[in-house]
């Protein structure tokens, strides 16, 4: 559940009903035409969608039976009914004198190492399709690794300790937010051992234990587990999603200002570029708005930029969201693992340089700097091969998911995904599945697959799976047809009738 419970009020939820793809069920609610489901039915069936897409969060107290009965111009007994039918299910959880407010079944839980990257020698006998992780651009790689050993010995002259970072590295880092529209001086940076490092960093900085933190729902399942055993208070913001087929999603400014006011969230975090797990790209004006919003309500703004430079499929980009509102409490936070290689662990904050200092500082209780070989390697890679490094990494993405998508067409045509522009996911509706079904069918059919609940703050989102743009263009046919497979073993489960799911056509 969700760490900070919120009352929807029945005018909001017909509104939502009606989103769903078709209008909120209204008229008397018992005497249903033949072939037409009951009222009672219906309407459980939209809410439980809302539930499982995330855009009625987990833990919100559900409006009165009466109070939603004249809202939607149904009958009480309707309502009680569709209720009742939600408590059975485990979508709803009532308590006499206290309401109703919405819940998750028991049984939603996927595997949780689905994530975890498999060691490289395994992949033999499983495709990994729970981790995001490119292959090193080589041989940019072992070039600046070899250039880098020869730098070394100048800096092995001292004691090797850099808590805001190597020098050449954070200028190097500067210069780039500066050539994409944020001027920045190197006393903006600090240097980490990778972005979740530096997002540790800032929590453990920023917040204190029961704070809250606003959250885009769905959002990345790492630093959503990092601020949950911090003790944070999870508020999530479902995003928008247009009613254009294939369209990607967007935030929802009237929910977030809404968010920003009623729960003074203390920090927002953010994926404004190639969205994890969406692949959502945020146009500037949304950005400004909500910075203004945030600013307002007092809110830090934590932005994660690691797939900032992953614009594979599109022209001009945005300009860093702390380029949009210099009045705002920004902090960046940046990587060198997406469009480099996983194994070079560098990362980066950008932030006003008195919070750099301090960072540093709380920094040093425990770890002292980033490996100086790394950053001299990143520094060359980053630096005079940048061009060379981005260009290779955008080639291999495009080819790719160039693969990948048709593949899953033929194999999945049931499914449904808006196609990204960037970054390294895709997020898939598997209708009607359930992820964490899906995810152990997966195991047994030489799979490993990312649920989509575990991108979700309060559990959310289990009809949804993500997927690694990073699938090799070589793997992308046998990666389909074992996730057919191992969707006709959770249909199995679901219904104990398999339906025939070969390719399309």
């Amino acid at each position: 559940m969700a760490d900070w419970q919120s009352t929807i009020t029945p005018p909001a939820l017909a509104r939502l009903l009606r989103a769903t793809g078709g209008a909120a069920p209204t008229g008397s609610g018992s005497a249903d035409a033949p072939g037409r489901r009951p009222a009672y039915r219906l309407l459980a069936d939209q809410v439980r969608r809302l539930i499982g897409e995330g855009r009625l969060p987990v833990g919100t107290r559900m409006p009165a039976e009466r109070e939603l009965a004249g809202a939607l111009a149904l009958s009480r007994t309707t309502i009680a009914t569709a209720y009742e039918t939600l408590r059975a299910e485990g979508y709803l959880r009532s308590r006499r004198g206290a309401g109703s407010w919405t819940t998750l079944p028991a049984d939603s839980t996927p595997p949780t190492d689905a994530l975890f990257p498999l060691p490289p020698d395994s992949h033999g006998q499983l495709i990994d399709l729970g981790a995001a992780s490119p292959t090193a651009p080589q041989p940019l790689l072992a070039e600046a690794a070899a250039g880098a050993v020869e730098l070394l010995p100048a800096y092995a002259l001292g004691h090797g300790n850099y808590p805001t970072g190597v020098p050449v590295l954070r200028e190097v880092v500067a210069r780039r937010f500066t050539e994409r529209g944020l001027p920045t001086t190197p006393d903006q940076i600090l240097i980490t051992t990778g972005a979740m490092s530096a997002l540790d960093l800032v929590r453990r900085s920023l917040l204190r234990r029961g704070d809250r933190v606003a959250v885009e729902s769905p959002s990345y399942a790492h630093v959503l587990r990092a601020l949950r055993q911090a003790e944070a208070r999870l508020v999530p913001v479902p995003q928008h999603r247009p009613e254009g087929p294939g369209q990607l999603p967007c935030w929802d400014l009237a929910d977030w200002r809404q968010v920003l006011r009623g729960a003074g969230p203390r920090l927002v975090y953010l994926i404004p570029d190639f969205h994890n797990p969406t692949g959502a790209l945020i146009g500037e004006e949304q950005r400004r708005e909500l910075l203004a919003a945030a600013r307002t309500a007092g809110s830090v703004v934590l932005v994660d930029e690691t797939m900032a430079e992953l614009g594979w499929g599109t022209g001009q980009l945005p300009r860093p969201m702390a380029a949009l509102d210099r009045a705002a409490e920004v902090v960046t936070v940046g990587s060198a693992s997406k469009l480099v290689w996983g194994g070079l662990r560098v990362g980066w904050i950008r932030a006003a340089p008195a919070l750099v200092r301090r960072l540093a500082a709380d920094r040093m209780h425990t770890d002292s700097g980033t490996p100086v070989l790394d950053q001299l390697i990143c520094a060359a890679l980053l630096g005079e091969r940048f061009t060379e490094v981005r260009e290779h990494r955008l080639a291999q993405l495009r080819e790719d998911t160039a693969a990948l998508l048709p593949a899953l067409r033929e194999w999945l045509p049931q499914w449904r995904f808006a196609e990204p522009v960037g970054g390294m996911t895709l997020w898939i509706d598997i209708a009607g599945l359930s992820g964490a079904a899906l995810s152990r069918a997966g195991e047994q059919a030489g799979l490993r697959i990312a649920a989509g609940s575990q991108f979700g703050a309060d559990g959310a989102f289990e009809g949804y799976i993500r997927l690694p743009l990073t699938v090799p263009a070589q793997s992308a046919a046998r990666a389909a047809e074992r996730l057919a497979a191992a969707a006709r073993a959770a249909e199995r489960d679901r219904h104990g009738a398999p339906p025939v799911a070969t390719p399309a056509g």
